[in-house]
């Protein structure tokens, strides 16, 4: 008989600039999801050479070629208990960008979330933990300009230690934030124990 594994990521409102976030996910016997090395949040963004920022406009798609990613995007926000709204559970291969933040390219930290896995397997994020630094994130804008990011560092957190400062906090560069389930899976609670998180700033 097979086991059905529900992941899910729950970070509590921070004061003013906090705020929640949920993942879930829902599969039948997939593979763990791979675990990122234990770099933990970067010091500072990596150099590199002045990107004038980008005006505000709508993502509409990500690709990460080391992991094979190429997806859409759809807007997402916060529901009343300041946690992050997400794509749709039967839509597991689309990602989210919270639309109350800046937009990818803008200065200051872009976030976006995806489903770690589905009832159908793995989902888009499901290989954020094997990205390393230098990787590239490309990020796609209905003004069909493409944003530019180099990872700076992927970490695994547990829930009640989400470095949520770093992550929706503001910031002098163009940041982008990418979230999602990770660790083990607990399957007395039905959650996956820790968040991963990708940290990115702009490049040319």
């Amino acid at each position: 008989m097979l086991r059905s594994r529900i992941g899910w990521v729950l970070v509590s409102v921070l004061g003013a600039t906090g705020l929640g976030l949920v993942t879930t996910g829902l599969a039948a016997g997939p593979p763990s999801p791979p675990q990122p090395p234990a770099d933990g949040i970067p010091a500072a963004p990596r150099p590199v050479p002045a990107v004038p920022p980008l005006p505000r406009a709508d993502p509409v798609g990500v690709s990460i070629p080391a992991i094979g990613v190429d997806a859409p995007l759809v807007a997402v926000g916060a529901d009343a208990q300041g946690a992050l709204e997400v794509p749709p559970l039967d839509r597991p291969t689309v990602a989210g960008w919270y639309r109350h933040g800046v937009t990818p390219g803008e200065t200051g930290n872009a976030v976006l979330v995806g489903h770690v896995d589905s009832a159908a397997g793995p989902a888009v994020f499901f290989d954020l933990g094997r990205l390393r630094p230098g990787d590239t994130v490309r990020v796609t804008r209905v003004d069909g300009r493409v944003a530019r990011f180099a990872v700076d560092a992927v970490g695994s957190y547990p829930k009640d230690r989400f470095p949520t400062d770093e992550v929706y906090g503001t910031g002098a560069v163009a940041g982008l934030r990418l979230i999602t389930c990770g660790g083990r899976f607990d399957r007395f609670s039905g959650n996956y124990v820790d968040n991963v998180v990708v940290f990115a700033t702009r490049v040319p």
